[in-house]
């Protein structure tokens, strides 16, 4: 049993909870008649335009495949592309890249967060179309279209193509911005950016897209724990104690062992005392503040917590109820890392809950690649 079976366990439960919430169209949200039109609207456009960018979240390079070209064969007129790179396991990404060119697929990993990495993707655009057109390239005007399932960063990357393309093109003008959010489904249309000039491209935005049912419950738990489905269908506590059981059962809390002392408590002590003081600047002169969960200082002692928690544990993670007992003492632990007052009750749990999701979300707990490669060469991508 041990560790791996409880992540199992946790799974089915997360992953059983999104397949009753598409099952009963979660109260409107799941599959609505908005995500239908897109979903339409997408196969119209898809013959129309030169090249389609699937976008899938690098942690689950699988799970996120877009159901619309799931049972499409490669093409060079389709590129898969790895966003969140800096989230994931870099090993296991490079292993899924490896396996998607055996493929015959065309993939390429961006962070869409960094303008050099965003620059070399564009670049890389720019020369593919060369090689597709061949012919009277430089007078065409070409059209790309981002498609994916939601929060997948679609948005985030339209947004960096468009303002590196326009900056390197020396264009003048307003710079448009697609609607970035941490929540899934926040783009509602499909939008138009230039991202480069002779020829001019065009990329398209395009809402995100989820199959009308899942039918697989692994698939379910880990769209659900990275962010794709909204966490109110599963429950934050659920979601939070099912990356416990992941975090437990590699070897990223091992990474926090320096912080495990008690001169690392005293200066958390001192800091919490300085943070109550109005006088009180860090270097750059800003006020620390203890509510803040993204500050280093915190994320820090949320990591000591985790790490103090799974090394004294003593009992051995053989038996299902023993590791289960380690979530739950790693839990009741966090609301003091948090500095979330246990006065709210189960309230407390849920705002821990959501700050653990959203430091893990971040890569400040750790970089994580949930799908592993698949050993059956016949898989289609």
């Amino acid at each position: 049993m041990g560790m791996a079976a409880v992540t199992a366990i946790l799974a089915g439960k997360v992953g059983g909870a999104v397949q009753q919430a598409s099952r009963n169209r979660a109260a409107g949200w799941w599959y609505d008649p908005h995500m239908a039109a897109a979903s339409r609207a997408i196969a119209e456009r898809t013959p129309l335009v030169d090249l389609i960018l699937e976008v899938r979240d690098a942690r689950i390079p699988l799970s996120s495949q877009f159901d619309q070209l799931k049972d499409q064969p490669p093409s060079s007129k389709r590129v898969i592309v790895l966003n969140k790179m800096d989230l994931a396991n870099g090993a296991e990404v490079k292993e899924w890249m490896s396996y998607m060119e055996h493929q015959k697929q065309i993939c390429y990993g961006v962070n869409s967060h960094n303008r050099d990495n965003i620059k070399k993707f564009l670049n890389f655009l720019q020369a593919h179309m060369r090689q597709l057109k061949k012919i009277d390239y430089s007078s065409s005007t070409i059209t790309m279209m981002l498609v994916g399932v939601p929060n997948v960063g679609k948005s985030a990357l339209a947004n960096s193509l468009h303002k590196v393309g326009r900056v390197g093109a020396a264009e003048k003008g307003k710079l448009k911005h697609a609607t970035v959010s941490p929540l899934p489904c926040e783009t509602k249309d499909i939008s138009s950016f230039k991202i480069a000039s002779n020829p001019n491209v065009y990329v398209l935005d395009t809402p995100g897209i989820l199959p009308p049912v899942i039918n697989e419950t692994e698939i379910c738990s880990k769209l659900a724990l990275t962010g794709t489905i909204r966490d109110s269908l599963v429950g934050e506590k659920e979601l939070a104690m099912y990356f416990l059981s992941m975090l437990n059962s590699s070897e990223e809390y091992k990474k926090w062992a320096e912080l495990s002392s008690a001169q690392t408590g005293r200066m958390l002590a001192d800091c919490e005392a300085a943070c109550a003081s109005s006088s009180d600047l860090d270097m750059k002169g800003k006020r620390r503040y203890p509510s803040d969960h993204t500050q280093d200082f915190i994320v820090d002692d949320v990591r000591r917590t985790l790490y103090e928690e799974a090394s004294s544990f003593q009992r051995k993670l053989a038996k299902s109820k023993d590791c289960m007992r380690l979530i739950e003492l790693q839990l009741e632990a966090l609301p003091e890392a948090f500095r979330v007052p246990l006065e709210f009750g189960d309230d407390s749990f849920v705002k821990v809950s959501k700050k653990l999701l959203n430091l893990y979300r971040t890569g400040r707990l750790g970089h994580y690649t949930l799908d592993s490669v698949p050993n059956h060469s016949h898989l289609i991508l």
